[in-house]
């Protein structure tokens, strides 16, 4: 017990950690998940095949993968291209490797993007066709229909969802210390190979995230409920 004790300030860091990479991911992908959502939704065949590889790669292939791959296979290219311009053409090297949390910020935020195109998406698609042709018939371009019409509505659906993203990368984020980001979990793991005490350390972990996680939940029940009741 009194290695936890001890141990509680460098793992409640550790949460903050993980609360940080997480809002920052899940605002980034809400960007990336909006352009491809509207994009897989588009006339346009190349913007939405584009999307559709987008969504299809990040929500087909575990993030595991993906964080190994950006931080570790990335910069082996980057650096076999830079060995080929200094022995070509003789310019200075430059690139070494991608900082962890840079690296963290970019898998997490591709990942999460990927998920949140297809809320998005289902988000605009539930809007009742009528809609898009009334505000068509006003006079309304198709992008202003969509700004002014479509996507407000679209918006207060898709809120419990991407709630419910939020805490899914939370939990995620444990697979950060595959390349020793420092976030909850990897922190953890830190204090048992020098303590020894397993059980003790990784309970408390899990318990801090259940905290987090519930913490949240009903931040997400709470909001789902209020947009019920302003229907």
């Amino acid at each position: 017990m009194q290695t936890v004790i001890h141990s509680l300030p460098v793992l409640l860091l550790g949460a903050v950690k993980t609360l940080q990479i997480t809002a920052i991911s899940v605002f980034i992908g809400c960007i990336l998940g909006l352009i491809a959502g509207l994009s897989r939704l588009s006339l346009n065949r190349f913007l939405s095949f584009l999307a559709t590889c987008y969504v299809d790669f990040f929500r087909g292939t575990p993030l595991l993968v993906q964080i190994v791959i950006i931080y570790f296979g990335i910069p082996q290219i980057l650096r076999d291209f830079q060995d080929y311009l200094v022995h070509t053409y003789g310019i200075t090297p430059v690139f070494e490797n991608i900082p962890v949390f840079l690296a963290a910020v970019i898998a997490c935020s591709l990942n999460s993007g990927a998920y949140i195109a297809e809320i998005f998406r289902a988000g605009v698609q539930s809007i009742e066709k009528g809609q898009m042709e009334a505000a068509r018939s006003l006079g309304m371009t198709h992008g202003q229909a969509m700004r002014y019409v479509i996507l407000p509505q679209a918006f207060k659906r898709v809120i419990p969802p991407l709630g419910n993203e939020f805490i899914a990368m939370l939990k995620d984020t444990s697979l950060l210390s595959v390349i020793g980001f420092e976030e909850l979990f990897r922190r953890g793991q830190l204090i048992v190979g020098a303590t020894y005490q397993a059980f003790q350390i990784y309970l408390t972990v899990a318990f801090i995230y259940l905290v987090m996680v519930v913490s949240f939940s009903r931040l997400v029940d709470y909001l789902e409920r209020r947009l019920k009741t302003g229907d």
